[in-house]
């Protein structure tokens, strides 16, 4: 039988301040991860980043994706919604051939799909409505403890399960409820920082 692994708690960086073990293999991390994961993000368009790079990053390192931002941005148009919603078969080709991104025809469908579903929703609930939307389902987080190791972290939880529904019935698609969670993180709906990371 295969001993478990041991435990990852918080761990000295490069100045030696603790952090999350998984930000500390890159200078790209421990950025990302002081200065971004965690933090509440809102907005229409940051959330409509977030959910879209956290699609991009099933199955790959998020610090491919992580690296590859910028060349993202520029090539969804800094994620206004509306115009990725206007993308068309010319677009999907010249992204397919971007080779600054992830060139996978599903994740880049399911970019503009959910764009489309944004602007939708934005029809019926204003501006602000995929704000609303996702931040309605942050839990409370009073008695949630601290996680002391990464193996405390979740994958999914059920917030987490609930918001991938809601989104898939708003006519959002690629966002099953580790996506949810990923972005749940990513945008500071949970802290997911461990008890003695200094970015907690």
């Amino acid at each position: 039988m295969a001993a478990e692994p041991a435990p990852r708690p918080a761990a000295p960086g490069p100045d030696g301040r603790p952090r999350c073990p998984w930000a500390l293999s890159t200078p790209d991390y421990v950025r990302y991860h002081d200065g971004e994961w965690g933090r509440p993000v809102h907005g229409d368009t940051a959330l409509f980043e977030r959910l879209t790079l956290e699609g991009f990053q099933s199955g790959l390192s998020w610090l491919t994706i992580l690296r590859k931002r910028e060349a993202f941005r520029h090539a969804f148009a800094g994620f206004d919604p509306a115009t990725v919603a206007a993308y068309g078969d010319d677009d999907v080709a010249r992204l397919l051939a971007d080779p600054g991104i992830v060139r996978n025809r599903a994740k880049i469908a399911a970019a503009v799909t959910n764009a489309r579903a944004l602007v939708a929703l934005r029809e019926s609930g204003g501006d602000g409505a995929l704000d609303r939307l996702v931040w309605s389902f942050a839990p409370d987080g009073s008695d949630r403890p601290a996680p002391d190791t990464l193996e405390d972290v979740p994958a999914i939880t059920p917030e987490s399960k609930a918001l991938a529904k809601t989104l898939k019935t708003h006519g959002f698609v690629f966002v099953g409820p580790t996506t949810a969670y990923a972005t749940m993180q990513a945008a500071g709906l949970v802290n997911d920082h461990l008890a003695g990371c200094v970015a907690r």
